[in-house]
């Protein structure tokens, strides 16, 4: 990857450097996590591609720019992305009801009371949308959220990971139909499976796995070729560990990479969390939505559908803490809206840090993130493994020091 000076794009050099300080004294050095990988473009140049640490402690092996690492619910802005192609081919409409391409869920109710598999249940004020399922408003949930009865049923069901071995996205939505809503679609916003949804309605409507579709009409025409449900064996030396932190702040191997899950071929294609990737892959990915939907002669999207998914879709203009019923999202809810598949920034003055109004982004549970800036023309991945997300407030640290070796 050409890697061209920070000038060259308005960025300050020595500016950007204090993030290679910052991730080795405070995070690194004291072993909060074991490596990490920085990457800033700006303009189409990609200007900082920083490795740092160990991709695998156990192991002694270094950060690398090619390590894969599982994205978790990055994977949700490609599942996104791979359902608005849909849409743009005149398949469904964002107010299409979701009963129409999953019967079994025509009846769909909301909890009162009572515990699985004993609920009582009323009627929704509306039916679920497909456009509920993009912005988190559909009523779903996940089991690790331990907030409610509906939860602790997806955790009884092993929903949040697919279930049990060899378990299906069908799987999933056979159970859903008879788990209720934690509330009527379109009145809060709970972050849920509803990605996980989106990925089956991309193999209902297409006709093929959410994993082909993945390849063939977006990973094969980006130039993604490190990015799949699971790491070949020819991979596999590339893929990093995963970390969990241990009470006393330190690190507690969570996925071998020798011995993983990942080393297998997946049946459960989670739209909502199951890929692994590569910073430079992701950034393929991101470049194609800065350009308004093409890469390099590959058009996925129209400008158009672009623009309608990075805008504030929850009622009213409203920001995350006015709509949300949980506590937890991959970003601070503050002056954060949401669109169809990204947290949309609403503005400085309303999150209260540095940034753009505009600025689109998501996470995932091993603490990546990313997030575009149009007005800054400006592209930032973060990747490191450690869970959960959000011990650490990277995406807050990174921001201030991005923004601020941002010259012209």
């Amino acid at each position: 990857m050409k890697i061209v000076s920070p000038e060259s794009v308005g960025l300050s050099s020595a500016r950007l450097s204090r993030t290679t300080q910052l991730l080795e004294d405070q995070y690194l050095a004291p072993g909060k996590i074991a490596g990490c990988l920085t990457l800033v473009a700006r303009r189409g140049e990609v200007a900082f591609f920083e490795p740092q640490g160990l991709m695998d402690k156990e192991r002694k092996k270094p950060m690398g720019t090619d390590t894969l690492f599982r994205i978790y619910s990055m994977t949700k802005p490609i599942t996104a992305v791979a359902l608005m192609m849909l849409y743009e081919e005149g398949l469904f409409h964002l107010h299409t009801p979701v009963h129409h391409f999953i019967p079994e869920w025509k009846n769909l109710r909301v909890y009162r009371q009572g515990r699985y598999p004993n609920f009582l249940t009323e009627r929704c004020d509306r039916r679920m949308t497909i456009k509920d399922l993009f912005t988190h408003m559909s009523g779903l949930t996940y089991g690790f959220m331990e907030r409610t009865n509906v939860d602790s049923a997806y955790r009884r069901l092993r929903l949040d990971d697919g279930g049990a071995e060899g378990s299906t996205l069908k799987d999933m939505i056979t159970h859903l139909a008879d788990i209720p809503l934690e509330f009527s679609p379109g009145t809060a916003w709970n972050y849920s499976v509803s990605t996980d949804v989106l990925g089956y309605l991309v193999e209902v409507i297409s006709g093929k796995t959410l994993d082909d579709y993945f390849r063939e009409r977006i990973f094969e025409p980006l130039g993604m070729v490190d990015t799949s449900f699971s790491v070949p064996p020819e991979k596999i030396d590339r893929f990093a560990a995963n970390y969990a932190r241990r009470p006393d702040q330190m690190l507690a191997l969570e996925d071998d990479p020798q011995d993983s899950p990942y080393g297998q071929p997946a049946t459960f294609f989670s739209g909502g969390g199951g890929l692994v990737s590569t910073a430079a892959d992701y950034l393929r990915f991101c470049r194609m939505l800065q350009n308004g939907g093409e890469l390099d002669g590959a058009r996925l999207l129209g400008p158009k559908t672009v623009e309608l998914m990075t805008q504030n879709h929850l009622p009213k203009g409203q920001d995350l803490t006015e709509v949300s019923v949980g506590l937890f999202g991959e970003v601070e809810m503050q002056g954060t809206g949401f669109g169809l598949g990204f947290s949309v920034n609403l503005g400085s003055d309303r999150q209260g840090e540095i940034g753009s109004a505009g600025e689109y982004a998501w996470g995932g549970a091993a603490s990546t993130i990313f997030w575009i800036d149009p007005t800054e023309e400006l592209v930032v991945i973060f990747m490191t493994q450690l869970m959960p997300s959000r011990t650490y407030n990277f995406r807050g640290q990174l921001k201030s020091l991005v923004y601020s070796s941002i010259l012209e």
